[in-house]
């Protein structure tokens, strides 16, 4: 039985059937974790949750401990991570609301710590990088929200920014002149650094608003948090046809 880890807002642990056992604390090489490990079971399958902000969502994207939180991870036998994260909507096809499932990503981040071999590189090392996600645990997702009739983007390139202010207009426009279509603050290094860990990982994205310039209406914290909202209840609803089939 594969062991799934789900990095994401402390609001995932209120899935129902979800029971939560332990809140487990992590030592890494790396430092702490954003949060104790919030070990469960759902319909009898192993589940661990870790808020990537912090319990209080206190953390932001730039300060987060990406190093620590996938090392604990790994070292408590996880092998599949589903990571869950609002984004803005840049492509038509992004509206507000909708779920993504990105098949690549564009690392505009800067200052992280972005592999766990810093201090002990060799030229083994370096990873392939050509298709960030892990393309079964991708397909798992979809196949999931299609058995439970949830609409859902299969693919698009998910366009990863400094944070924690939102964006600009014009760096919108050049994200979309990239080929974006999503952009958010924690895809990176999140999810290269699983893959230096030999971890399969995908990325289930919810449109929280049109990006910067693309609404006539101002980026609102209220709006994002209410659609936000209504985007994890079909997430949690994703999860009960997904965490069984693993």
């Amino acid at each position: 039985m594969s062991l799934l880890a789900i990095i994401g807002g402390t609001g995932l642990t209120s899935l129902d059937g979800l029971t939560i056992k332990e809140k487990r604390t992590v030592d890494t090489p790396f430092g702490q974790p954003s949060s104790e490990l919030l070990v469960g079971e759902f319909q009898g399958h192993p589940v661990i949750f870790l808020p990537r902000h912090g319990q209080q969502h206190g953390i932001p994207p730039h300060k987060i401990n990406y190093r620590a939180n996938i090392w604990a991870l790994k070292n408590q036998g996880v092998e599949n991570i589903l990571a869950v994260a609002a984004v803005g909507g840049i492509r038509d096809d992004m509206a507000p609301g909708v779920i993504a499932i990105p098949d690549q990503i564009i690392d505009y981040t800067y200052g992280r710590e972005h592999s766990f071999f810093s201090d002990d590189f060799s030229s083994d090392k370096h990873i392939d990088f050509t298709y960030p996600y892990d393309e079964n645990l991708r397909q798992q997702l979809i196949s999931a929200a299609q058995q439970q009739a949830i609409a859902c983007v299969k693919d698009g390139t998910y366009a990863a920014v400094q944070g924690p202010r939102l964006e600009t207009a014009a760096e919108i426009r050049r994200l979309a002149n990239d080929g974006c279509s999503m952009v958010g603050m924690t895809g990176m290094p999140e999810a290269s650094l699983a893959r230096e860990l030999e971890l399969a990982y995908a990325s289930c994205a919810v449109s929280a608003n049109w990006a910067a310039g693309l609404s006539d209406s101002e980026i609102t914290m209220a709006d994002i948090e209410q659609t936000v909202a209504n985007g994890m209840s079909k997430i949690k609803q994703l999860l009960t046809q997904l965490i069984p089939s693993l």
